[in-house]
């Protein structure tokens, strides 16, 4: 890349302040809530209506039989493309459009985009509608000051990502769109900092755990066998053995945070007995041993770590349970389960991410690896492409917060690095 080349970028950034801003405000103002999935196809709409004039080519692709797909709430994906002059690789900026529940909290409106300072507030702003504007504006800075790259750009704006991505980057990448003879280079601005990088995830596997009992007269608890009692058996276990084990247990990914380097187990839920009521319901429940209770599991292991083991290991604390008491009876589900992933410091989209940032900021890039999963899962299981980083502006720990925010000089920071870095691996 020439010092002239780099000027220019620099100076297509500046210029589209105003519009990385507005673009973020617009993108926010679209509540694409998820569950259940609301406004996917007016966001990716407004998206194939910009892009395609800019010259993009646009596809939109719904998620037909995907989990949570419905006439309802159809699963829309959007990927558009800008071809180059010339033969070289293609990068792809993948970012997800979905956005979890507003909650409690708020002092702002969650969809009103509010500016104040440096700051743009809503749901979403932070993870990670400002991560999808500023890969827009650094492909469109790119091809306004390179106009003769080679290869392609592409980005894309996928569904479900907050509910495990099968309706989006699974569902493309099932169908070749992340194939390592399309695509060669992916960033997905998901909001590690600027000046981070983010190579990977520890595994996850959830698990559904049954304790069985048989159902009796709850004045007569002694005819019965309570599940419930059986399920705290389970969890006094693992308070005794299981969590300290796993606390001692450290991996050599760089983590973040820091209490994320160890493994951990979190209890997601746990339902016995009776079903709930509705809150309209008046009623007093009916008077039963409960003969069911069932614990919903979430085991996040690190590189080190066997998942046969991880699995293993919890049944065999179930059986540790059982030999104590006779009458324990136990089942265990699986969920979900996916691989810890960690690209090589040495691909080169790291590289080149890492020089962008040291020219860009005057610093060296950090190298990290997030605590939960993200897209790369599936762009790395199923499409078998392993040059991919998650990298965009953002305060990590602002995700799902009420009055989340991104900031706009971190957002033109993270533009101008995607743009060097399309300049380092595009130009001609």
């Amino acid at each position: 890349m020439t010092a002239a080349l780099d000027a220019r970028l620099a100076a297509e950034i500046a210029a589209r302040r105003d519009d990385i801003v507005a673009l973020t405000r617009d993108l926010i103002r679209i509540p694409t809530l998820n569950p259940p999935g609301l406004n996917y196809l007016e966001i990716c709409e407004y998206l194939a209506d910009r892009l395609g004039r800019g010259g993009f080519s646009v596809d939109l692709i719904r998620a037909e039989g995907a989990p949570g797909d419905s006439a309802a709430h159809p699963r829309w994906n959007l990927v558009a493309r800008h071809e180059g002059e010339g033969p070289g690789d293609c990068v792809h900026f993948n970012s997800h459009h979905d956005v979890v529940e507003v909650g409690h909290g708020w002092t702002r409106d969650p969809f009103g985009a509010e500016v104040e300072g440096d700051r743009i507030y809503g749901r979403g702003a932070c993870d990670m509608k400002g991560g999808l504007a500023a890969s827009i504006v650094a492909a469109e800075a790119f091809v306004a000051a390179c106009p003769g790259h080679r290869g392609a750009i592409e980005i894309s704006a996928t569904a479900d990502e907050e509910s495990g991505g099968f309706g989006g980057v699974a569902y493309l990448a099932e169908r070749g769109w992340f194939s390592p003879d399309r695509v060669q280079h992916v960033i997905i601005p998901e909001p590690l900092h600027k000046d981070r990088i983010c190579l990977g995830h520890r595994g996850v596997w959830w698990a559904e755990i049954e304790t069985r009992g048989r159902i009796a007269h709850g004045s007569m608890p002694f005819l019965g066998d309570c599940a419930v009692r059986h399920m705290g058996a389970v969890l006094a276990e693992m308070e005794a053995t299981l969590f300290p084990r796993l606390a001692t247990r450290r991996t050599a990914m760089p983590v973040i945070p820091e209490g994320a380097r160890q493994s951990t187990l979190n209890i997601n839920a746990i339902h016995g007995g009776a079903a709930e009521q509705a809150e309209d319901y008046t009623g007093l429940p009916a008077p039963c041993v409960p003969d069911r209770c069932r614990a919903t599991i979430d085991r996040r292991f690190l590189i080190e770590e066997d998942l046969a083991e991880v699995k293993r290991e919890v049944t065999a604390l179930l059986e540790t349970v059982k030999a104590r008491r006779p009458a324990f009876d136990y089942e265990v589900r699986d969920l979900f389960e996916v691989q810890p992933v960690m690209t090589e410091r040495t691909a080169p989209i790291v590289r080149s991410t890492a020089a962008a940032i040291e020219k860009v900021l005057g610093r060296q890039a950090g190298y990290v690896v997030s605590p939960g999963t993200y897209d790369q899962k599936h762009i790395d299981r199923i499409g078998r492409l392993k040059n991919c980083i998650a990298y965009g502006p953002g305060v990590l720990d602002l995700a799902h917060q009420p009055d989340e925010w991104v900031g706009i000089t971190d957002m033109m920071d993270s533009a101008r690095v995607m743009a060097l870095v399309l300049a380092e691996l595009l130009a001609p």
